[in-house]
């Protein structure tokens, strides 16, 4: 026997019987798409004003085989009605038990309580606001027990990078922080009776503006409006340069070097927070002593407050008690400050979010579209038991898992 027929090995007939022979043709058959079934409840903490969906944006996801169940009088506040919402396509719930037990997707426009994510369904998802200033250990905890999938409103990113929810609600709160100030200058309000404008023969106010984005260029428009005087601070040049062009005329802008600030904070009569984290708490830039020195009677309002605020003396408040004094300072901290507008902040907040759930379709289920979209990514915080976010992880002590590896071990 020679080498080579010592060497052959002998295959089974059943590994060699097709050989050669043409194959079955297969097809690839993508999975069925999973209809959502969002509920939408009515809000109980922070005197919230809004309502995640609106009713157009309620028809354009019915009419898509998509399912909306709303509690009733959820959308009173900011003016729509059960009857708005039945007529176009929504189930109305009488309870919020209801809601949080029926529906897989809940959406809301204020973080849950305790007691709602107690409510929740098991691996639910959730798309709310995170609000730094208003949850604990605990919160989280919950969350993980439930196994929900958290996404954070401001942290959700665009195909662009941005953050779609912040800039729409920025632009609400620019406006209404300059109208604030002026209301809380008058003596009405218990202020110094200052018109923000002036009039001929008196200076008008002074307002500083911590910030470089889209809050300050709409405070720094219906300042100017008004005819104050803005001073505005960012480290980022390129967004100073931004807002100055977007304007349209030369303003005082500054990097945020603390010897021209504290100068322009000892007279200023209005100084907005406007400074946005894209991962964590808002980085405190005015010190308590900075505070201090301000004028009598002058006035805080804290927009980044929703993220820790930017000012060491500010505190949380709500819409019934807006403000408080401290070293002789008003401070305005509400982090929900679009309610003061809630129908005009309700539609903006609608028009961003509907869109978002409508591009689900086509995939197996919420976190298979979750896998094919960074951005969203980006706003998760609690995945199936875990805890995403790096700053909550080292705030609160806790461990913490990267989202895209649970991702891909999910797959």
């Amino acid at each position: 026997m020679s080498s080579k027929e010592k060497e052959k090995i002998d295959l089974p007939k059943e590994l060699t019987s097709t050989y050669g022979q043409t194959q079955t043709e297969t097809l690839a058959v993508e999975s069925k798409s999973e209809e959502l079934f969002i509920g939408i409840p009515k809000e109980i903490i922070l005197q919230e004003k809004r309502v995640a969906i609106v009713p157009s944006g309620v028809h354009t996801l019915t009419s898509r085989g998509h399912r909306v169940l709303v509690e009733t009088q959820a959308g009173v506040p900011s003016s729509f009605s059960d009857h708005d919402f039945s007529e176009c396509g929504a189930e109305i719930a009488y309870s919020a038990q209801e809601v949080y037990r029926r529906a897989r997707v809940i959406v809301k426009v204020a973080p849950p309580t305790l007691e709602e994510i107690d409510m929740m369904q098991e691996g639910s998802v959730l798309i709310s606001p995170l609000q730094l200033p208003t949850i604990n250990a605990e919160y989280l905890y919950r969350l993980k027990h439930k196994r929900i999938i958290a996404l954070a409103m401001e942290y959700m990113q665009d195909d662009e990078g941005s953050f779609p929810i912040v800039r729409i609600m920025s632009e609400m709160a620019g406006i209404c922080a300059i109208q604030t100030a002026s209301e809380l200058l008058s003596t009405s309000h218990g202020g110094p009776g200052t018109l923000l404008g002036g009039i001929s023969g008196v200076p008008s106010a002074k307002v500083v503006i911590l910030g470089g984005g889209v809050v300050a260029e709409y405070a720094t428009r219906a300042a100017l409006g008004m005819g104050a005087e803005v001073r505005v601070f960012d480290d980022n040049i390129h967004k100073l340069m931004r807002l100055q062009n977007s304007v349209g005329r030369q303003l005082y802008t500054s990097a945020m070097n603390p010897v021209y600030l504290r100068r322009e904070l000892l007279d200023a009569d209005v100084a907005i927070g406007a400074i946005h984290s894209e991962t964590g708490r808002t980085p405190v830039v005015v010190s308590e002593e900075m505070v201090r020195a301000m004028k009598p009677h002058s006035v805080i309002i804290d927009i980044s407050i929703d993220q820790g605020g930017c000012f060491a003396t500010s505190e949380l408040t709500t819409l019934d008690r807006p403000v408080f004094h401290k070293h002789d300072v008003v401070h305005y901290c509400v982090p929900n400050i679009a309610s003061r507008v809630g129908r005009t902040a309700s539609i903006a907040v609608s028009n961003i979010l509907t869109p978002i759930l409508l591009r689900t379709e086509g995939a197996r289920n919420f976190e298979h579209f979750l896998c094919h979209h960074a951005g969203l990514r980006h706003g998760i915080y609690t995945f199936r038991g875990c805890l995403t976010n790096r700053y909550l992880g080292q705030r609160f002590e806790m461990r913490h898992t990267d989202i895209d590896l649970l991702m891909t071990s999910g797959l």
